[in-house]
């Protein structure tokens, strides 16, 4: 073995593992979006539009693809830790943990355009 040899074992390591890690990143984005599309199909779809392009079965309640046109979609965090309350009672109050409101932050994301 000769001084060549071993320095580029050196790096070879470190760049093996930096190619897995965006990998492993877009799997769990992935598990966050479907835990959130979840999430939004047991509390919201009744009311909202929760797809990229189907109505809200309630006309007053906002298609969640569009969210992101009135606040960062990162706002409704605490909200969501704390419970959603709002002006008309057909509203439900439902709180999520850290994990589901992490999930259900990156599923409504996903639904904004990415032109």
């Amino acid at each position: 073995e000769n001084e060549m040899t071993s320095g580029r074992r050196n790096w070879i390591a470190p760049l093996a593992l930096l190619l897995t890690v965006p990998a492993g990143l877009a799997s769990a984005q992935v598990a966050d979006i479907e835990l959130g599309r979840a999430i939004a199909e047991q509390h919201c779809a009744a009311c909202h539009a929760i797809g990229p392009d189907d109505e809200s079965p309630m006309a007053e309640a906002p298609a969640f693809r569009d969210l992101h046109e009135n606040y960062p979609i990162e706002y409704l965090a605490e909200s969501l830790a704390e419970g959603i309350m709002v002006g008309h009672p057909e509203m439900p109050v439902f709180v999520l943990d850290p994990m589901q409101i992490e999930g259900f932050l990156a599923y409504l994301k996903s639904l904004e355009p990415t032109d």
